[in-house]
């Protein structure tokens, strides 16, 4: 239990409900050196922050699984916070902010997260394009939700295909009566051998 008179972090309360809007919002990532060092994944929706405590940097590799821990929602305030949490104080150690920026669900975000499947974009300095987190099975009444956070391919700009680059030489075309072919250059000298002996 955190007691506010003795941390710096917010003490506002995360609210459930609110607003109804499902467009961009505000997201951040803490690097936070803990008991054991871990990054808190943290997504803005109806002005509380769903958090999850992943224990590896989050990567932008393609596929690459980052297990994700669902924790209690944070007030929309905590998405400012970095300093230390003194010792004796629940999550005691140093939070810094590691990324931040705004994310955007794909889908309905409310229902992705009832059924475990929540898609979103991120446009932030470190973390950009398309994730998934996916919950995973659980494995008995009142342990944590585990999640995967997976960056997926989808929604990225796509690199422009051979066939619509136009490739500018830098050199003359070769000369039609040039051979192709090492085996060509042999034969014609061959040729010439014969016709100078």
């Amino acid at each position: 239990m955190r007691d506010f008179g003795a941390t710096p972090e917010p003490s506002g309360t995360a609210r459930r409900g609110g607003s109804k809007a499902t467009g961009t919002g505000v997201f951040v990532v803490q690097k936070h050196a803990a008991t054991r060092l871990h990054y808190d994944f943290r997504l803005e929706l109806d002005g509380a922050l769903l958090s999850w405590a992943v224990p590896r940097e989050p990567s932008m590799s393609i596929g690459v699984r980052r297990l994700a821990v669902r924790t209690e929602d944070h007030p929309r305030e905590y998405a400012e916070f970095h300093g230390e949490i003194p010792e004796g104080q629940y999550g005691a150690g140093n939070v810094q902010i590691w990324d931040r920026g705004t994310w955007r669900p794909v889908g309905d975000p409310r229902e992705g997260l009832e059924k475990g499947h929540l898609k979103f974009e991120l446009e932030g300095d470190r973390l950009r394009g398309r994730f998934i987190l996916i919950r995973m099975k659980s494995r008995g009444a009142g342990r944590q939700e585990n999640w995967l956070l997976i960056r997926e391919r989808a929604g990225e700009v796509a690199a422009p295909s051979v066939s619509r680059v136009r490739v500018q030489r830098t050199s003359p075309r070769p000369s039609r009566k040039q051979p192709s072919r090492p085996d060509a250059d042999r034969s014609n000298e061959r040729v010439s051998r014969r016709r100078t002996s």
